[in-house]
């Protein structure tokens, strides 16, 4: 397990700053397996194309169906697997961290929202130090701000809450939503790994993206939604 966190963690050690790391997202273990088979050397789960796998909406599956699905994707593949566990599901720091490890997950996504509203940042950061610290070098930490999402639109209130998340141990910050044009301020403004979304083909490409500051592409739910538009497409 240490050496799969290691060669995830090495991973966002990229040779050059228009060379990004992409994780596309698997949904069910069908799907992770065609992604490890398509060359991808780590995957990265979307929790809300997770849902969507399940039958829920997104933010609203329970904690015991996310993490099942999570360890089922985990053992089709022989690849690193992180994944998104939302905003925790309200579980103490200690008690997540054991379980994603349960999961046989590299990493973890943990955003900084809840029902809609940010979060205070400082409790926040509080809060991922000690998942931090009890994740120890057993997990990859992924930031995510929330404040695009949100509609707070200033780049400096990115730049604020990443400073205080990478102070708290993260490893990598996840501006969700952040304009294109933005990506060079934030790299400029942002300790560590950069983590941009990509839609599948439409708007800027992973390696845009990648030029512009971020230092790994994740495809957030809309390789599932993809799929789920080809199957309609083929049944008609």
């Amino acid at each position: 397990m240490t050496d799969r966190v290691e060669v995830f963690r090495a991973l966002h050690r990229r040779p050059a700053p228009d060379d990004p790391l992409i994780l596309p997202g698997p949904w069910d273990a069908a799907s992770a397996r065609a992604l490890e088979a398509a060359g991808y050397p780590a995957l990265a789960t979307p929790s809300a194309g997770v849902a969507a796998s399940l039958g829920y909406e997104d933010g609203r599956t329970p904690a015991e169906e996310m993490f099942a699905a999570v360890a089922r994707i985990v053992r089709a593949v022989d690849v690193p697997v992180s994944a998104d566990v939302e905003g925790g599901y309200g579980l103490a720091p200690t008690e997540l961290v054991e379980r994603l490890l349960e999961a046989g997950a590299v990493g973890c996504n943990l955003e900084d929202s809840e029902e809609g509203v940010l979060k205070d940042p400082r409790r926040h950061a509080d809060w991922l130090a000690e998942v931090c610290a009890a994740a120890g070098d057993r997990l990859f930490v992924n930031a995510r701000v929330d404040t695009f999402i949100r509609g707070v639109a200033e780049p400096e209130r990115v730049i604020e809450r990443a400073a205080l998340y990478v102070a708290a141990g993260a490893d990598c910050v996840y501006p969700i939503g952040a304009p294109v044009d933005v990506l060079p301020l934030l790299r400029a403004g942002i300790q560590g790994p950069v983590n941009a979304i990509a839609k599948v083909g439409e708007g800027p490409s992973p390696l845009e993206l990648g030029e512009r500051g971020a230092t790994r592409i994740t495809f957030g739910p809309y390789l599932q939604r993809r799929a789920a538009e080809g199957i309609a497409g083929l049944l008609r």
